[in-house]
């Protein structure tokens, strides 16, 4: 294979992460400390002397801080720089860091900038103890994860109580199963065994949360420790926003890695990579048991990198909640005994909302470094909505820069139609998807249905926490809810409700 110009080939050359556990909350470090110190390291890890000549500076935007905000310039502040680019991401995405890695690939492919840095930080941790310790003049005990966003929800979707991906992503897990032909028992099985599987490698994985593996039936069991949230989730399985961590990356072209006497041996070389969206609004998805730009991205990153899964030494699929790495192996066809992860998943690796993947950016740069292997990151955002994949390589590869990765247009043409919704029926429906929401005591709060119409219009409808029956229908495991039949009606109240067939 022929050099590309090394003046436009990038290469990531440094990587670092942080994790901070202060014994009083008031002594932890803030989102924009978390980050200086990430890039801190990962300079040191470059051999030192980087930063000072840094061209752009990208930044993850955090939510734990909303008074920090903007945090790009307090970042470069901080750090003594003032690189001539500037950014961050306008919403903490968990595809936010692969895409300011693919862009900082393409300035010094377009000869913009011959240094980058990447960084993102968050400290959820701090900010629900310091929440702790405020009187709440209702009661209510802190939520840090929800308080933080300081949006207030409104609407149809979220009147029905799907409000934060914990509540939608159940969905496309329930949605999923039905569509794989497995039984509950079997779907919860295959939940475990990959969260099995990647508390086994955060364990072992330097900058993880959690460093103490634990069994699938621990994972997908509900106990004192373990409390249901959505079903059919419990704790184990939803991402850990209770973090306290950062984590940077710096890409240099090959050129300047060279001027600056970074070994060979070092560098880890960029392949290429493809993005792709669904509709912001989770309500207007022709589906919840597959995602066309999910499978776009995957699909068009392996095709133009000329790879099979047999040809990646590691993975990274996202694992906020099972259904995506679920869905994403099934594209990728990677074993279920195979590692998904080379960082430990949002679990046991942790995970700082939009900036997870920084942190598997560093576990894979370590991993491919002084070897010929190559490996997949897939980056996942928003209520299964960004979809980010990109390969890389601890050799040389063919891909040249800058690329456009946006497939947005191949995912829209696979898309199928999407389901008018009619917010006002009444009347036989059946089951597309649907959930449970537990309170803190396991005891159901309430459900929710997502429904077909006779016509294929989609509608929602609510299952009362009171309605036992209904409730051990839909999480007992004896029949499919999916695809079950059922009738709606409104009741005097704003809901409608739900009623078995």
């Amino acid at each position: 294979m022929p050099e590309q110009d090394p003046e436009y080939t990038p290469v990531i050359v440094g990587v670092g992460q942080i994790n901070d556990r202060p014994e009083v909350p008031g002594d932890g470090l803030d989102p924009v400390a978390l980050m200086v110190e990430a890039l801190r390291r990962a300079e040191t890890d470059a051999g030192g002397g980087l930063l000072a000549d840094c061209d752009s500076l990208a930044v993850v935007a955090q939510i734990a801080w909303p008074q920090l905000n903007p945090v790009d310039g307090k970042v470069a502040e901080a750090l003594g720089i003032d690189p001539l680019h500037r950014m961050q991401t306008a919403l903490p995405n968990g595809d936010s860091p692969i895409l300011l890695l693919h862009e900082a690939a393409n300035r010094i492919g377009k000869g913009e900038a011959k240094i980058c840095a990447i960084t993102g930080g968050e400290a959820l941790r701090t900010a629900g103890q310091l929440a702790a310790l405020k009187k709440r003049q209702n009661g209510d005990k802190p939520n840090a994860l929800r308080d933080a966003t300081h949006r207030v929800r409104k609407g149809y979707a979220q009147s029905y109580g799907l409000v934060v991906p914990t509540d939608v992503y159940p969905l496309y897990e329930n949605a999923g199963r039905a569509a794989y032909g497995q039984t509950l028992a079997e779907g919860q099985a295959e939940s475990g065994t990959i969260w099995e599987g990647m508390s086994e490698v955060a364990a072992h994985s330097e900058g993880a949360w959690i460093r103490k593996p634990i069994s699938a039936d621990e994972v997908i069991t509900p106990s004192g420790g373990n409390r249901l949230i959505a079903f059919p989730y419990t704790k184990f399985q939803v991402a850990n926003s209770s973090v306290n961590q950062g984590a940077g990356f710096i890409v240099t072209s090959l050129a300047e890695a060279r001027r600056r006497g970074i070994p060979e041996d070092r560098l880890v070389w960029l392949g290429h990579g493809a993005a792709a969206h669904e509709s912001g609004n989770f309500l207007a998805r022709d589906r919840y048991d597959a995602s066309p730009s999910l499978a776009t991205s995957i699909e068009r990153t392996m095709k133009l990198n000329a790879v099979n899964a047999d040809d990646l030494a590691h993975v990274e699929l996202y694992s906020c909640f099972p259904c995506v790495p679920k869905m994403a192996r099934r594209v990728l066809g990677w074993p279920l005994d195979k590692p998904a992860t080379v960082f430990g998943g949002l679990t046991f690796g942790g995970g700082p909302i939009g900036n997870y993947m920084s942190h598997a950016v560093v576990a894979m740069v370590r991993n491919l470094r002084g070897t010929k292997d190559k490996g997949l990151l897939f980056a996942n955002g928003g209520y299964a909505t960004h979809n980010h994949t990109i390969l890389l390589s601890g050799a040389p590869t063919d891909a040249t820069f800058p690329q456009d990765f946006d497939y947005q247009a191949e995912a829209d043409e696979r898309r199928g139609d999407v389901p008018p919704l009619d917010e006002e029926y009444t009347g036989p429906a059946t089951i597309e998807s649907y959930t449970v929401h537990y309170d803190r005591d396991g005891s159901a709060r309430s459900g929710v249905i997502v429904a077909k119409t006779p016509d294929g219009s989609r509608t929602l409808a609510s299952v009362p926490g009171a309605d036992a029956g209904t409730i051990a229908f839909l999480t007992g495991g004896k029949r499919e809810p999916v695809g079950a039949g059922g009738v709606i009606r409104r009741e005097g109240g704003e809901l409608a409700i739900w009623h078995r067939g």
